[in-house]
C-alpha cells in the first residue's frame, strides 16, 4: 500500500502554487527530506517546514511579495521565526524559475548542517 501511494503520489506534499511545486521538484532532485506544506508556524501560515530541523522555507512569488507593505510583513515574519530559534530561507521566483541549481547549492548544505546538529 505505502509503495502504490508513493507511485500515485498520495503521500506527496501539496503545494498552493506553481511556484511552490517548483521547489519542492528542486528538493526532490536534489534528494532532500520532503518538509511539511502549509503549516502555522509561530502564527504564521509557511510554505515549507522542516519541523525536526527547525527549518521554514518561504518562497516570494512576483505577486504577492513585490510592495514595500509585503516586504515589511516578510520582515516580520522572518524576525519572529528568528527569535523562536527557527532558520529561515526566503528564495524568490527569478531563482527557483530560473536558477534552481542556485537553490539547491543555497538550501543543501543547510539542511546537511541542521541535520547533523539534529543528530547530536
Amino acid at each position: 500500500m505505502a509503495r502504490m501511494r508513493r507511485l500515485l503520489h498520495l503521500d506527496a506534499p501539496l503545494a498552493d502554487s506553481g511556484l511552490e511545486r517548483r521547489f519542492l521538484s528542486i528538493v526532490r532532485a536534489a534528494g532532500l527530506p520532503l518538509p511539511e506544506t502549509q503549516v502555522t508556524v509561530n502564527g504564521y501560515r509557511v510554505d515549507f517546514y522542516w519541523p525536526r530541523l527547525e527549518l521554514v522555507v518561504e518562497t516570494d512569488g512576483w505577486r504577492y511579495h513585490r510592495t514595500p507593505g509585503e516586504q515589511a510583513s516578510d520582515y516580520r515574519r522572518d524576525q519572529a521565526h528568528t527569535r523562536s530559534g527557527l532558520t529561515t530561507l526566503r528564495f524568490g521566483e527569478d531563482q527557483i524559475r530560473y536558477r534552481p541549481d542556485e537553490v539547491r547549492r543555497a538550501l543543501a548544505p543547510v539542511i546537511a548542517r541542521l541535520e547533523k546538529a539534529a543528530a547530536s
